[in-house]
């Protein structure tokens, strides 16, 4: 096997480290018809239970309209675990320890303003169009009201540069984002990205900051382009996952608000603005203004659910030693009268680990099963931030030392613009992060049986998209756990009703599927776990 790039010979040589290879491992040559294999080889056997006309069937049932979505917190959500949980009690699947039929219960908070308002020298100012404030950012206050606001530049503190040279106890501060820049943009302080937004707010917090007034130039754009997602209830881990909000209250306002609330005293604020700008020096101003804000918070309490089933392992001393195999099941529901019925994402995903899930099941029937223990894991609130999966990181099953590793499958079912001519691939993302074994292990397999192309375009550590960091995999990989992420790229369909289960390819799917199945199947049988030998 050859790569099309210079990489291959670069690793040989050992000129290059195998961390974040990218680039394309192109297949060689032809291998034998897989079916056939089946005959002869009893791993092919149990791998070619992965087909095309299964995952259709489950995948039309997932991504149906009854479903509904699968938003988090509806009905269609709850209908697609019992669909799941039915499905892994027909194979029969294991339950977890401690849970009754496959669930892993995870509550969620609903967060959204009660009741925002921001009231300047008797002018009444509107969300999201003068001003914004995110619920989540924010501690329920319902009135806050102050006769002046103090103009704190860019509120840092660092060495050589201090914004907090006076008090700020209970009061309300003005700061700039970024931070202080001279007249040809240079940076008076370096990286500005290392004062973030949150940063800034929690040292306000820390100050004794009652609140903060961001001043923001590209506020209305943010807001419009975001301003579906704004509207919607956020939603956030509860109970045992919940997080302490650990910064000062925030409203962001624009410039053109800021001139209209300031009035006569905006040219004092530009004056101290400017001489921030010629010197790099920090300077404060008071600023009279009547000000009453109200960030009223109202929260609602969600349930939802993990779905866990397994194929204990054979082995009875690498049987405590489990590899996790995982998709999320859920989607962004209904916009409108609109049906986002997530075909790809991630019905492809979830209808792929139920097919691994009775193959590995299948082989356990005829006493053949896997040394280690296979947990396949259908989480729930990926959409919302990946929570379902860092619940579980979090709140473990099995001990995060015990867990070999994690394969996590995610949009599988569609063919990107890059592909048309050649649907037989797939994007691997993460393999040789944290173990060079599992990436090397992977290409092997493929090589064996499925020889896909296999393109690590987006393991680029370079990558823009950064889809390292956006699927359930890293909250593994954040543990130390070696992951990989399989993935068929983005298309126009991506979140969006036309995101169908006529537009799936199920050929790619089923030969995907398989070989995810010979990954895990090596993975859950080899007598050696591999090895862990980089850094996330």
């Amino acid at each position: 096997m050859k790569y099309t790039f210079l990489l291959a010979c670069l690793l040989s040589s050992g000129l290059l480290s195998a961390q974040y290879v990218s680039g394309v491992m192109q297949p060689v040559g032809q291998m034998a018809k897989y079916d056939s294999l089946r005959f002869t080889d009893k791993e092919a056997s149990y791998g070619a239970t992965v087909t095309r006309a299964d995952l259709e069937k489950h995948l039309t049932i997932i991504a149906s309209d009854k479903m509904g979505g699968r938003e988090l917190g509806t009905k269609g959500n709850e209908m697609a675990g019992e669909y799941i949980a039915s499905q892994f009690a027909r194979m029969g699947l294991s339950k977890a320890a401690g849970l009754e039929d496959y669930y892993q219960p995870v509550q969620f908070d609903y967060t959204s303003w009660n009741d925002i308002s921001l009231s300047v020298n008797g002018v009444d100012y509107k969300h999201m169009k003068d001003f914004l404030s995110l619920p989540l950012e924010n501690e329920s206050r319902e009135r806050l009201q102050v006769d002046e606001i103090l103009f704190l530049g860019y509120g840092i503190s660092t060495e050589g540069y201090n914004d907090y040279r006076k008090d700020v106890e209970d009061k309300v501060i003005l700061i700039y984002r970024g931070t202080p820049r001279d007249s040809d943009g240079k940076e008076y302080l370096g990286d500005a990205s290392a004062w973030t937004i949150e940063k800034k707010l929690q040292l306000a917090k820390e100050e004794g900051a009652k609140a903060v007034l961001i001043i923001d130039d590209q506020l209305q754009q943010r807001t419009s382009d975001n301003r579906r997602a704004l509207m919607r209830p956020q939603m956030t881990l509860g109970g045992n996952g919940a997080k302490e909000v650990t910064t000062a209250n925030a409203m962001y306002i624009s410039t053109n608000i800021l001139e209209d609330m300031l009035g006569k005293k905006y040219k004092k604020f530009i004056k101290v603005r400017d001489k921030i700008t010629a010197k790099g020096k920090p300077k404060s101003v008071k600023l009279p203004v009547d000000m009453i804000m109200t960030q009223s918070i109202a929260r609602s309490e969600v349930v939802g659910n993990n779905i866990i089933g397994l194929v204990e392992g054979s082995d009875p001393k690498l049987k405590e030693e489990v590899i996790i195999v995982s998709a999320h099941y859920d989607h962004i529901g209904r916009r409108g009268d609109d049906i986002n019925n997530g075909a790809d994402d991630n019905g492809s995903g979830t209808s792929t680990v139920l097919e691994l899930a009775e193959a590995f099941a299948q082989a356990k029937r005829v006493g053949d099963g896997p040394k280690r223990t296979v947990i396949f894991m259908l989480v729930t609130g990926e959409e919302k931030g990946l929570l379902g999966s860092f619940y579980y990181s979090e709140n473990p099953i099995y001990a995060v030392a015990n867990t070999v590793a994690n394969i996590n499958i995610d949009m599988v079912g569609r063919v990107d613009s890059r592909y048309e001519d050649n649907p037989h691939y797939v994007y691997v993302i993460g393999s040789d992060r944290l173990s060079t074994q599992l990436h090397t292990i992977n290409e092997q397999k493929n090589a064996e049986y499925v020889n896909l192309t296999l393109d690590y375009k987006y393991n680029d550590e370079k990558d823009p998209n950064r889809f390292y960091f956006r699927s359930d995999h890293y909250n593994f990989a954040r543990l130390g756990i070696p992951s990989i992420f399989f993935f068929n790229g983005t298309h126009p369909d991506y979140h969006r009703p036309s995101d169908t289960v006529e537009k799936i390819n199920f050929e790619k799917m089923e030969a995907i599927g398989r070989h995810i199945f010979h990954l895990a199947w090596e993975l859950g049988t080899r007598d050696a776990r591999i090895v862990v030998d980089g850094k996330s």
